[in-house]
């Protein structure tokens, strides 16, 4: 990072990609091996000093794709061991300093029962990590990469607690549907002004909504540490764009979200084939919960109008749900239909003239689901995680050397905003677009509450079942085994952060 200026003036449209973590923008798809090393703060004074020469990958295009990538990312105690300041700290936001591993919002999240953070193998308070070094590397090549980050100079500093080791599943993940083929595209040019009420469903949104320091969905920039110039800020913090007389050091990071998901394999296809009377059946079912088929593609119909964001070759994605409305073809509960409705802000498909008029008005066609869903763009992730197949921690433990799941990793700017409200009023609610006792059924909890029927269900629905019915006694398929929140910085951050030594805050 050293010799990087980052401290130019900032235009109004301008984006410092040598300044934003690479996998911001990168998928880092052709580094197929990858490790997560979680790990403790030693010495802050040699952590500072590790940090001000970490090979850290920037978000610049080069012309040739890089052989290697490290990112870095930390709890809210991993800054504060880092000796990060009372007002830095103060900042940031309840989510991230309260942690995942609250027992509030574990119940929140759906992280009950064996999924709680007390059964976690990292990540709860027994086993908490201060820093995420993330790294990616081509095909045989990640010890030998991983050798040349952890020297002395680093094991002076840190401590591993846990490494999360990856699979290289040639993008299907281990229910055997292809993953990673949606995702939102964020506005790099800055040309996106979002309008008070869009009809329809988009996938292009602001940046702000991953990256902090630019405007959101709202036109609005979210909260984020801010601090008054010094001579340690004025170094290399840019200038907050909506506030000239502060420096930004949440600009050009995002908070992280880390869950190791162990995903139960054999009990899902055993489950749809009992409930099923073929394999054609069962392949039938499992896209119906998935929303999608084993290749990726949907069941809803391609849409006959423009997506922004969404390329007309995108047969994965060059759909919404407007022409599906009673979900004949994809299930209301249908995993992609909870996380990403693929819906404007209104509560019918786009409509022009005195009908959008009477939609505005609260007057409009109306049918059980109308206006039971919050508007898609306000609560958009871009997801990052990695697949393994066999132990998700290293060493491996005795119970888990068969286990195949997914390091789910997101990036957002707000985190209640986005993930959390994407994981409880969509993912886990028993209550999504107007269904009843029912969650997802991929990964929902199935968590019994008192007074309330079991949340075990899915409704069915097409010509293959033939009459709508429904499915009881869905067990969970997913299991949580380690959790955190974590702050990604910028590179100017990261410089800051190497400056400042908690006896110069």
């Amino acid at each position: 990072m050293v010799g990087v200026d980052l401290r130019r003036s900032l235009s109004m449209n301008s984006v410092e990609f040598e300044a934003i973590q690479g996998i911001v923008r990168f998928g880092y798809g052709k580094l197929t091996e990858s490790c997560f090393l979680l790990a403790t703060i030693k010495d802050a004074d040699q952590a500072r000093l590790w940090l001000d020469t970490a090979p850290v990958a920037n978000a610049v295009i080069r012309s040739e794709a890089p052989q290697t990538a490290l990112q870095v990312a930390f709890t809210y105690e991993g800054l504060r061991n880092l000796g990060c300041s009372t007002e830095l700290l103060s900042q940031f936001s309840t989510e991230f300093k309260v942690g995942l591993d609250d027992s509030a919002r574990a119940r929140l999240l759906g992280d009950v029962g064996d999924s709680s953070p007390d059964q976690w193998l990292w990540g709860s308070k027994s086993n908490h990590a201060d820093v995420l070094f993330m790294l990616y590397a081509r095909p045989a090549t990640l010890e030998t990469w991983k050798g040349s980050i952890l020297t002395p100079q680093w094991d002076a500093a840190f401590e591993v607690v846990t490494e999360l080791k990856t699979s290289n599943l040639d993008g299907v993940e281990p229910f055997g549907f292809t993953d990673g083929v949606s995702q939102p595209e964020f506005d790099w040019e800055r040309s996106r002004v979002p309008r008070q009420i869009e009809d329809a469903y988009t996938n292009r949104i602001c940046l702000g909504e991953v990256l902090l320091g630019y405007p959101n969905e709202y036109n609005h920039y979210t909260d984020r540490p801010l601090l008054p110039l010094d001579s340690a800020s004025a170094e290399v913090l840019p200038i907050a764009e909506e506030q000239a007389d502060m420096r930004d050091f949440g600009r050009n990071g995002s908070y992280l979200v880390l869950r190791t998901l162990e995903q139960d394999v054999e009990e899902f296809w055993r489950f749809v084939r009992e409930h099923t009377d073929d394999d054609e059946a069962a392949e039938t079912m499992a896209a119906a919960m998935v929303g999608r088929r084993k290749d990726g593609s949907p069941l809803a119909a391609p849409s006959s109008h423009i997506i922004p964001g969404v390329d007309r070759n995108d047969f994965h994605n060059q759909f919404d749900f407007s022409s599906d409305p009673d979900a004949v073809k994809c299930p209301f509960g249908a995993h992609i239909r909870r996380a990403n409705p693929r819906n404007g802000d209104l509560p019918s498909p786009p409509v022009t003239g005195i009908t959008r008029f009477l939609t505005l008005l609260g007057l409009g066609h109306k049918t059980l689901h109308s206006d039971a869903k919050a508007s898609s763009r306000f609560h958009r992730i871009l997801r990052r995680g990695r697949e393994y197949a066999g132990s998700p921690v290293l060493p491996p433990s005795s119970d888990q050397d068969k286990g195949k799941g997914l390091h789910f990793m997101c990036l957002n700017a707000n985190l209640a905003r986005q993930f959390e409200f994407l994981q409880s009023a969509w993912l886990m609610s028993t209550k999504f677009d107007a269904l009843t006792d029912e969650s997802d059924p991929l990964i929902g909890s199935r968590e019994t509450i008192e007074g309330a029927a079991p949340s075990n269900c899915f409704s069915l629905a097409g010509t293959r079942f033939g009459e709508r019915k429904t499915v009881e006694g869905l067990p969970r398929f997913v299991r949580v085994r380690g959790g955190a929140y974590f702050f990604l910085p910028s590179l100017a951050s990261l410089r800051y952060l190497a400056s400042v030594g908690s006896s110069r805050q």
